[in-house]
C-alpha cells in the first residue's frame, strides 16, 4: 500500500505546483491566448523563399536559378525542371506597447470591453502569435531584451498586469536598433504634432512600425443627446453641454480628420495602421493584424 500512498502523495504535489502556476498566470494572458488559439487556425506560419534548411516547395525553373538548387530526383518524374525552394528562417524582433492611460480605460454600454483590456489582449495575442512563428518579442521600456517561448509572454504579462494604470500616452523613447520593429496599441487621440514627434524619434532611426487604433464605439458615433457633463480622463477640463446632439456631426467630422491624419502619418513614415472598435471581435483585429505583420516589412523613414 505504500507504493499507492506515495503517488498519491506525489500527484497532489503536482496538483498544487500546477495551481500555483495557474493561479499566477495574469487573466489577460489566458484571454489572449484563446484568441491565438482560434486565429491561428485560420492562419499559416511565415512563409518566405531565403535563408534556411527547412524545405518549403517544388516549383518550375526558372531563368536566373543557381542550378544547385535543381532537384534531379523530382526533375526525372516529368519532363520539366524542379527547383527546391528553403523556407526563410531568419527571427526578428519585434517590441510591443500598449497605451494604459486614463483615456485607455473608457468603456461605454456599447463596448464588449474597455480600450486598455482590448489593447492588452491583442498585444499578449500577436506576441503569442509571433512566437508561434519564431520570432522574438518584448515589451517596449521593460528593460528586458527580446525573447522567445513561453517565458516571454509569461513575463510580458506580468509586466502589463503591473501597469494597467500609467499616465503617459506615449511609447517610451528607448534605444532600438535599427531596422527594429515596433507594434504599438492606443486610442491615438492626443495632439497630433505630440504624436508626430514621438514616432519620428523611432522611423528617424530607421525603426519601423505598425500603429493599431482602438476606439470605443460611443467615440465614433457619439450617440449622446440631452444636458451632459463630460468630464476628463487625462486632467482636461470639464464640458457642459445643454444639447449634446447639436454638436454631433462636427464631433464626429473632427474625429474622422484626425483619425486620418494618424494614418497618413503612419503612411509618410512608411509605416502601417489599422483601426479597431471594441464592439467588435477581438479575433478579427488579430488577424488582421498578423497578416500586416507578417506579409509586410516594417521599415521605418522619416520624411
Amino acid at each position: 500500500m505504500a507504493p499507492v500512498r506515495q503517488e498519491r502523495g506525489a500527484a497532489a504535489q503536482l496538483q498544487e505546483r500546477a495551481e500555483a502556476l495557474a493561479a499566477g498566470v495574469p487573466p489577460l494572458l489566458a484571454a489572449a491566448e484563446r484568441v491565438a488559439a482560434t486565429v491561428v487556425q485560420g492562419v499559416h506560419g511565415r512563409r518566405r523563399i531565403g535563408m534556411g534548411e527547412t524545405f518549403w516547395q517544388f516549383r518550375p525553373y526558372e531563368p536566373g536559378d543557381r542550378p544547385q538548387l535543381i532537384d534531379w530526383r523530382q526533375s526525372a518524374k516529368s519532363d520539366r525542371v524542379f527547383v527546391r525552394d528553403l523556407e526563410w528562417e531568419a527571427a526578428q524582433s519585434l517590441w510591443l506597447w500598449r497605451d494604459a492611460s486614463g483615456s485607455m480605460c473608457w468603456q461605454s454600454a456599447e463596448a464588449q470591453v474597455s480600450k486598455v483590456t482590448r489593447a492588452t489582449i491583442l498585444l499578449l495575442a500577436i506576441a503569442s502569435l509571433l512566437v508561434r512563428g519564431g520570432e522574438r518579442v518584448t515589451l517596449l521600456g521593460s528593460g528586458f531584451p527580446p525573447g522567445n517561448g513561453r517565458p516571454a509572454l509569461l513575463r510580458m504579462a506580468l509586466a502589463l498586469d503591473r501597469e494597467m494604470a500609467e499616465t503617459d500616452s506615449f511609447p517610451p523613447q528607448g534605444h532600438l536598433p535599427r531596422h527594429a520593429r515596433l507594434l504599438l496599441f492606443s486610442d491615438f487621440l492626443s495632439p497630433l504634432d505630440e504624436i508626430e514627434e514621438r514616432l519620428r524619434h523611432f522611423a528617424a532611426r530607421g525603426v519601423g512600425g505598425h500603429l493599431v487604433q482602438i476606439l470605443d464605439p460611443a467615440e465614433l458615433s457619439f450617440p449622446f443627446s440631452g444636458r451632459l457633463a463630460f468630464e476628463g480622463l487625462e486632467q482636461e477640463r470639464s464640458w457642459l453641454l445643454s444639447r449634446s446632439e447639436a454638436v454631433r456631426s462636427e464631433y464626429r467630422q473632427r474625429l474622422n480628420r484626425h483619425r486620418m491624419a494618424v494614418a497618413d502619418l503612419a503612411r509618410r513614415l512608411s509605416w502601417t495602421y489599422s483601426l479597431h472598435h471594441t464592439d467588435r471581435s477581438a479575433e478579427s483585429a488579430l488577424l488582421q493584424l498578423y497578416q500586416t505583420v507578417s506579409d509586410a516589412p516594417l521599415s521605418g523613414r522619416a520624411r
